[in-house]
This record gives C-alpha cells, sequence and structure tokens, in this order.
C-alpha cells in the first residue's frame, strides 16, 4: 500500500511538468485552479473510500461470498450517485470555485476549459474511491498497485501525446486524465467482479434498513472530513493572511505532512483491511493484535521520519526551493517537522482501526472535538507567534486526535467489535 500511495503524488506531478512547458503562466494557473476545485471535492468524498474498505474487510472475515458482493454493490451505487450529482451540478461547482478563487480573465478561461473536460471523469473517480477502497479492504493490494500504475502511465503517456506532440494545451491534460479514469474504473471493475465470481445484486441490499445504515455510516465519514478540511483551509487561508512569505513557506512545509502521509497512510491502509477482518470474525483478539502491530509499525516509520527529517531536513528544504530567503524562513521550523510524524502517527493508525470497526460516529466526534477544543483555541492563544501558531495548532490537534481516537478504542474496545 505505500507503494501504490507514491504512485498518486506522481500523478498530479506529471500533471504539473506538462503543463509548466506550455506557452504561458495562464495555462498552467488556470489547470491548477481548475483541477484544484474538483481535487478538493474528491478528497472530501474519501469517506466513500473509507467506509468501502471497513465493510469489504468485515464481510472477508466473515468468510460469506455473498456478504462481500453485498459490500461491493453497496458502495459502487453510493459512489456513482455522488459521482453524478458532481456531473449534474458542475455549473454551480464551478461557478462557486472560480468565485473563491478569483482568478484573473485569463486564467478564469483556461480553468473552464479544464474542469468542463475534466469533471466529466467525476462518476468514474468517485466509484474508483469505492473500489479501490473495497480492494483494499479484500487485502489485494497488488492489484490496486497495479491499477494504481496502470492508470498513472496512461495520464502521463496521453499527457506527452496530447499536450507536447498534439498541442492540446489545457483541454488535452484534463482529457488524460479523464481517459485514465476510467481506465481505472474498468480494470478495478473487473478484478473485483470476478473476485466475487460475477455474482449480480440482489434488491434487498439496498432496502430501507440497508440505506439508513449506508447513510449514517457515509454521513459520519463525511462530517468528519468536513471538520479536517476546515482545518487545513483554515491554515492555507489564515497563512496567506501572514504575508507571501508565510504562505511559500506554509506550502514547503506540507511536502513534510505529505511525505509522512506516504508511509503512515499505507500503514492504516493494512490496519483497515487487517482489523476489519478480524472485526467481521468477532474476534476482539484478533483486532486487538493486529492494532498492536500496525502501532510497531507506524511508530517505526514515525522514528524513521524524525531522525531523516533532523539530520536531512536542510537537503530536503533546498530541494524544495532555490530561493535563500525561504529557505531561511523554512529552516526554523526543522524542529516541529521532527516532532510531527512522532506526533502524526498515532491518530494516522486508530483512523485506520476506526475505518476497519466502520465506527464513523467516534471518528467523527473526536475530530469535532479536537478541531474546536484544542486546533481553534491553541491557535487562538498563540496567535501572536504568527505563522508559528498554525503549525503548534496542528501538532496539537494531530496529538488530541491520537489520544482521544485511542482512548475510546481502549475503553470501549470489546463493544467496538461486537456493534460492528
Amino acid at each position: 500500500m505505500i507503494l501504490a500511495n507514491i504512485t498518486t503524488p506522481l500523478l498530479g506531478l506529471v500533471d504539473t511538468a506538462v503543463m509548466g512547458h506550455m506557452d504561458s503562466s495562464a495555462q498552467l494557473a488556470g489547470a491548477s485552479i481548475g483541477a484544484l476545485i474538483l481535487t478538493q471535492i474528491y478528497w472530501v468524498c474519501g469517506f466513500i473510500r473509507m467506509s468501502a474498505t471497513g465493510m469489504s474487510a468485515q464481510a472477508r472475515g466473515e468468510g460469506d461470498l455473498t456478504v462481500m458482493a453485498r459490500s461491493f454493490y453497496q458502495t459502487a451505487v453510493i459512489a456513482i450517485t455522488i459521482g453524478l450529482l458532481i456531473w449534474l451540478t458542475q455549473q454551480a461547482i464551478l461557478q462557486a470555485g472560480l468565485w473563491l478563487a478569483a482568478p484573473a480573465a485569463d486564467v478564469a478561461v483556461y480553468s473552464r476549459e479544464y474542469f468542463n473536460i475534466r469533471v466529466w471523469g467525476a462518476p468514474a473517480a468517485l466509484l474508483n474511491l469505492a473500489l479501490i477502497g473495497w480492494l483494499v479492504g479484500q487485502q489485494k493490494t497488488t492489484s490496486v498497485l497495479l491499477v494504481q500504475i496502470v492508470g498513472n502511465l496512461l495520464n502521463a503517456g496521453l499527457d506527452i501525446l496530447l499536450v507536447w506532440w498534439w498541442d492540446w494545451g489545457v483541454s488535452g491534460v484534463a482529457l488524460a486524465s479523464v481517459v485514465a479514469e476510467y481506465t481505472m474504473m474498468v480494470m478495478a471493475m473487473l478484478i473485483a467482479l470476478k473476485h466475487i465470481q460475477w455474482q449480480p445484486p440482489a434488491m434487498e441490499w439496498f432496502n430501507k434498513t440497508a440505506r439508513k445504515f449506508l447513510m449514517k455510516l457515509n454521513g459520519d465519514m463525511l462530517l468528519r472530513n468536513l471538520a479536517l478540511q476546515a482545518c487545513l483551509a483554515f491554515l492555507t487561508i489564515q497563512g496567506a493572511r501572514y504575508g507571501q512569505t508565510a504562505t511559500a513557506v506554509n506550502a514547503i512545509l506540507m511536502q513534510f505532512f505529505v511525505l509522512i502521509a506516504l508511509g503512515l497512510d499505507g500503514i492504516a491502509y493494512a490496519v483497515e483491511a487487517t482489523v476489519g477482518e478480524a472485526a467481521g470474525a468477532r474476534s476482539t483478539k484478533g483486532v486487538m493484535r493486529q492494532t498492536q502491530r500496525g502501532l510497531l509499525w507506524s511508530g517505526l516509520f514515525a522514528v524513521g521520519y524524525a531522525v531523516i527529517f533532523w539530520f536531512f531536513g536542510p537537503q530536503i528544504i533546498r530541494l524544495l526551493t532555490d530561493i535563500e530567503s525561504l529557505q531561511q524562513a523554512a529552516y526554523a521550523y526543522l524542529g516541529m517537522m521532527t516532532v510531527l510524524p512522532l506526533v502524526a502517527h498515532w491518530c494516522f493508525l486508530y483512523d485506520g482501526v476506526f475505518v476497519g470497526l466502520t465506527q464513523a460516529k467516534a471518528m467523527r466526534d473526536t475530530m469535532i472535538i479536537s478541531a474546536l477544543l484544542v486546533y481553534f483555541p491553541v491557535w487562538y492563544v498563540t496567535q501572536s507567534e504568527g505563522n508559528p501558531a498554525l503549525w503548534w495548532a496542528l501538532l496539537a490537534f494531530l496529538l488530541a486526535r491520537g489520544v482521544t481516537l485511542g482512548a475510546v478504542f481502549y475503553w470501549r474496545r470489546d463493544k467496538l467489535v461486537v456493534s460492528t
């Protein structure tokens, strides 16, 4: 799963590199804004992947092929429905995004050009979240890696063909992404259908009781994601108020967070699958064993990241920018960046545990508590320090999430497994 995670940022890297060689910066800026609008929506819809993984893993633990098929079709229908809603409301979404971004007129033209093509991939993109999540729950990580590698290579190849050779510009970049998304969807769909032996869906899988459960599970996951997004958005917006240097430094520092997520998310995904399988088998001992194993690995990764950031932090910053003033400003945060993985790995790991248990309510509540009672109060108290206050608040927020999730897990572990 760590390898699969690494392939995802490469997709954006290739897009950026190709767009960076276009005729004008307006094209790069416009396409970036168009992509950002959809990316933010897809990120919030990440609850689809989480619920799919938890349901799939528990179905695997039960060992019933029909239950596996039910979890597959239920999550797929939710994803397709939301994807179609995004497509149907595309112009409202675009106008809202452009209003928030407020780009220059020439940049907005390219934003519309990119968005109006890329949004056709929304149903596939959302279904891919469900399919990837379901396959992770079935522990078919090699298949997930294959799908993502093929999709990324196809996207990169089409970028080069459509933009550099055929000179399709922003439209070419958007079309390449759409083709890659549908290709990945078809591949993942075929793998999943073969795994459930091509069982057709049954109407009772979508009755009132099933719909109520799915709405509750996904609704709680959505609120959890929105609370997290509010904190990250506040960091970006408030950082911009501190000036251009602070904005640039925050962009650099967020890359440290991305590097951490590559490893810790990979471990969390594995924990989602193994904890979910144990929960499906109603094995509290199995859940505890997989949680402890996950904590060991995430702790080792966290220490490894901390050591790398402590000794090689300046070199990483110099790789990210060659502007000396930004380098000097970013160096002041290296202590925080070293502590970051040691603090963050707890909440990454327990997120995986609770996804496997499909305990979305606890995830929702602890996220909201950590945001309202820790993140914003810590920033408010330390705001006189300027931009560093945002990062102190983020560290406190991540620590609070890990502590609250861990406390709920160890306090209610028997009930959590029984209620899955």
